[in-house]
């Protein structure tokens, strides 16, 4: 186990999980993002991971910005200009998770709101409680969800649906998330964790190679780059792979 401070990180074979661990509400200011990074950094370096569970020790998933930080730079030019280079930092940091090679899971078992949704959107896949509020309030306070708010809720919900949440501010229970698309899955609380380490266990067992080819060909449809391209090549790379080679002949001599 590896604990970056406000975070902890457990490599369990193909599995890894990091709980965010900063009471109350995981909220977000430079040394916790600090900490995330490196524990993204700690994955990347990671061999033979598949998937990365992405969870909180709090009753709240992640409340986003930190009230404190907000307080001590809202007023003054040189504080302001701080705030800008955080949200730049922000960013980084989330493609860096967006681009894992690993599939990620973010099981939201409570609040998601500005920059913690955002943190679950830059996730392949999302599971939240039945009861949990899901956001991007920024729009209320004047403000934008900065963090890649505006980017990946379209991309995932699409104009419409992002329009309606952004601009009105506005906050869903996890079933209506689900209902809408925003998560793939939502669960009576109880079931939660049980869930998600179910659905991150399933997702495990899949190959870490054949994982990260697929994200990278489904990244190069998102940017509208020649995925056509980039399946042949990830083809090529994988039927060299021992792995697959194994579960290939395996399958074929079931199918004799």
């Amino acid at each position: 186990m590896s604990a970056f401070s406000a975070i902890t990180l457990v490599l369990d074979g193909p599995l890894a999980v990091a709980t965010l661990a900063r009471p109350p509400v995981n909220a977000i200011d430079e040394a916790w993002l600090e900490c995330l990074d490196e524990a993204l950094a700690a994955l990347e370096r990671a061999e033979g991971v598949a998937t990365l569970l992405l969870r909180s020790s709090e009753r709240t998933f992640c409340a986003g910005a930190d009230l404190a930080l907000m307080r001590s730079r809202f007023a003054s030019l040189e504080g302001r200009s701080q705030m800008v280079a955080f949200v730049r930092k922000l960013q980084r940091v989330y493609a860096r998770l967006e681009r894992l090679p690993q599939a990620t899971l973010a099981e939201i078992g409570g609040a998601a709101l500005g920059g913690g949704l955002e943190l679950a959107l830059a996730c392949d896949f999302r599971i939240a409680a039945e009861d949990a509020r899901l956001g991007l309030p920024e729009a209320r306070l004047g403000l934008v969800p900065g963090a890649g708010g505006t980017q990946r809720l379209t991309r995932i919900a699409g104009e419409a649906l992002a329009r309606r949440l952004i601009l009105r501010g506005e906050v869903l229970e996890g079933r209506e998330a689900a209902a809408l698309q925003l998560v793939h899955w939502a669960v009576p609380a109880t079931e939660l964790a049980s869930r998600a380490r179910s659905l991150a266990a399933e997702l495990a067992s899949i190959p870490a190679a054949a994982l990260a080819a697929c994200k990278r060909c489904i990244g190069a449809a998102a940017r509208g780059a020649d995925g056509y391209e980039a399946e042949v090549e990830a083809t090529a790379s994988l039927l060299a792979n021992p792995e697959t080679q194994r579960r290939v002949r395996e399958f074929l001599e079931k199918k004799r």
